[in-house]
């Protein structure tokens, strides 16, 4: 089996565009960003914007994982279910932490041990992706066919939603259709100042469930001309 990609060179992931490659630079960041948090290093306004930071990338990240990889590595991979439900467990445990995160005001004391919480899962769920799925997905396609997805992936994590929505199905088609929805609404929330409550939650599911029915109906419009 392929060494985790955490030590290959970009070559080998596919070039620079390959997802395994985008993938692995997200990590990076991630890793970079919450180490910084941990540090404690700045003003209370700048950590906020750090694990303000987190939190999109995270989840856009990982949504654009369960609309355009996992579903590549179930059809390629024998025992890509089990991998990816594996992961999509660890994506769901970290959507409700983080949900309970933004929900506990920054001056709580409880607030950066939620955070360190929420950065430990985080930190495993790379490492499993790194060393277990991404490894099996270079093993089963070509170089050419890894930029492809790169591209698709890139697209995707750009219009993502970027925070926690818990009830939201980990896998499409649902998780595709209601997202187009929250990224909007997480979009405009993320226009708020770090630190500022913004309508979230049941909202933003109920602003999504709506938009998502109306576009289902206005297909089917579409169809039945």
């Amino acid at each position: 089996m392929t060494q985790s990609i955490a030590r290959q060179s970009v070559e080998e992931l596919g070039g620079y565009g390959s997802v395994l490659a985008r993938q692995r630079r997200d990590h990076a960041e991630l890793d970079r960003l919450m180490s910084l948090y941990e540090s404690g290093a700045g003003s209370r306004e700048e950590r906020l914007q750090t694990l303000k930071a987190v939190v999109r990338l995270t989840f856009s990240h990982a949504f654009a994982e369960e609309t355009v990889l996992w579903p590549a590595l179930r059809r390629l991979v024998p025992d890509g279910q089990e991998l990816t439900a594996r992961v999509e467990a660890e994506h769901q445990r970290i959507n409700d932490l983080v949900a309970e995160l933004e929900r506990t005001d920054p001056d709580d004391p409880r607030h950066d041990g939620l955070a360190a919480e929420a950065f430990a899962l985080i930190r495993e769920d790379i490492r499993d992706e790194e060393d277990l799925l991404l490894p099996r997905l270079r093993d089963a396609v070509d170089a050419a066919r890894l930029r492809q997805l790169g591209a698709a992936w890139e697209t995707v994590r750009r219009t993502a939603p970027t925070h926690p929505h818990p009830a939201v199905p980990r896998r499409p088609p649902a998780n595709a259709l209601l997202g187009v929805a929250l990224s909007a609404f997480d979009r405009a929330r993320d226009l708020f100042p770090a630190g500022v409550r913004a309508p979230r939650g049941r909202t933003a599911l109920a602003v999504a469930a709506g938009l998502g029915t109306l576009w289902l109906i206005s297909r089917g419009v579409r169809r039945g001309r």
